[in-house]
């Protein structure tokens, strides 16, 4: 049995498709989760969902999260090279409703919501866990820019699961 599912996986795999339609499909498989990210300078704050948030390293301990270029967050992520990554819970819909628009620099992104101010930005007390990172590197990654920060403080709630997703296509969120 377990030739034959071999065999079967091999054919299947035997065919790589080079359009745009099948390398978005095979993308959007990547599975993830998604975070709220904060970042506060110069008496600005503002949150943008995310959903690129990857551990790059052991030592020092370091993630990874894209932006896309243009967010009114890179700003305050340029000004204190310091950001917080908020983890969204199984049920993250009221967050995906609040910070999906997204948010200018004079908009208070964080209206309605119990939050605590912290030297790396806004956390979010209704999230799982907490990240504070402090920028290590940003690279041009396309249309977005790869921050890449190390992870100086955090916070977790014991027993909480995150939210992951896939999505149907690499090419859109």
């Amino acid at each position: 049995m377990a030739s034959s599912l071999l065999r079967a996986f091999a054919r299947t795999c035997a065919v790589v498709k080079r359009d745009q339609e099948s390398i978005g499909a095979a993308v959007g498989r990547i599975p993830s989760g998604c975070a709220i990210l904060t970042a506060t300078h110069a008496g600005r704050s503002t949150g943008l969902l995310v959903s690129w948030v990857q551990q790059a390293a052991f030592e020092p301990m370091a993630l990874s999260v894209c932006v896309k270029r243009g967010r009114p967050v890179e700003e305050l992520i340029e000004g204190s090279s310091r950001f917080l990554i908020n983890i969204l819970g199984h049920h993250p819909a009221a967050m995906f409703k609040h910070f999906g628009k997204g948010f200018s620099l004079e908009e208070d992104a964080f209206a309605g919501l119990d939050i605590r101010t912290t030297e790396y930005g806004p956390l979010i007390e209704s999230c799982i866990a907490h990240l504070g990172c402090s920028v290590m590197n940003k690279v041009p990654a396309g249309d977005h820019n790869l921050y890449i920060a190390s992870v100086e403080a955090a916070g977790v709630v014991d027993g909480a699961a995150p939210y992951t997703h896939v999505r149907k296509s690499g090419y859109s969120y």
